[in-house]
């Protein structure tokens, strides 16, 4: 592990150990000094967790842990930690197709209704990290165009109205295949994650599916215990 990750890693779990009096850090020479680093390796680690809504650093007065931190579940990775102005998306293609017996499936569909399917890279810092295939019925979106590809899918989805519920999200390991390592500039075989998405509406429906292939990727997990759930395995 890169020494910045596990600095991330230490503070946010010193942070939930609420080892931090009145939620305020040490002052980054005394953080360098703990962690054997550079002030810079430090400045960064404190920049990853201000970007996903860790800490907030007050000019003149030092870093602090935001209130109610503790009792929320947190989960980020190596894309939802870079603030948006540092991504870009860049449409490859788009088709309106008759739906596939699975596909009706997943968005509860008649039979043979029109599908979007539209693929697009994520560009983070300038460097291609992630290529995404989406799937989303025409019937909500009639309209969906390349501009709102490259933008942002949810800001499209709001201000159609739709309130967005949440996400469910499944991992597995994968090796990128010669298509996908040339869009992503890397050798074909090189291991990635696959992602899988389905995206719900508060009234349950699904208005998104889709599966991005990531390269150097990472995501970190901090949820509470749930002991009702593991009493209910262990019966």
């Amino acid at each position: 592990m890169k020494k910045k990750e596990f600095i991330i890693q230490d503070l946010l779990s010193k942070i939930y150990q609420k080892q931090f009096p009145n939620g305020k850090l040490p002052d980054q020479r005394a953080l360098a000094e703990t962690y054997h680093v550079s002030r810079y390796t430090i400045q960064e680690a404190i920049k990853n967790l201000n970007e996903i809504g860790i800490i907030k650093v007050v000019q003149g007065s030092g870093m602090y842990v935001y209130e109610n931190l503790q009792n929320n579940p947190l989960i980020f990775n190596s894309l939802t930690r870079t603030p948006y102005k540092r991504i870009s998306s860049k449409m490859i293609s788009i088709n309106k197709e008759k739906s596939t017996p699975e596909e009706e499936q997943i968005f509860q569909l008649g039979r043979s209704e029109d599908i979007w399917t539209f693929q697009r890279v994520r560009v983070v810092d300038y460097k291609i990290e992630q290529i995404e295939v989406s799937k989303m019925p025409v019937s909500l979106f009639p309209n969906l165009n390349q501009v709102h590809i490259e933008h942002s899918i949810q800001e499209y989805v709001q201000s159609l109205g739709y309130n967005i519920s949440h996400y469910i999200t499944s991992y597995s390991p994968t090796a990128v295949t010669k298509n996908q390592a040339e869009l992503l500039l890397c050798k074909k075989g090189t291991p990635a994650m696959k992602i899988t998405n389905r995206c719900l509406l508060d009234d349950g429906r699904v208005y998104e599916y889709s599966e991005l292939t990531a390269i150097d990727y990472t995501c970190t997990y901090i949820t509470p215990f749930d002991k009702e759930t593991h009493k209910s395995r262990q019966s």
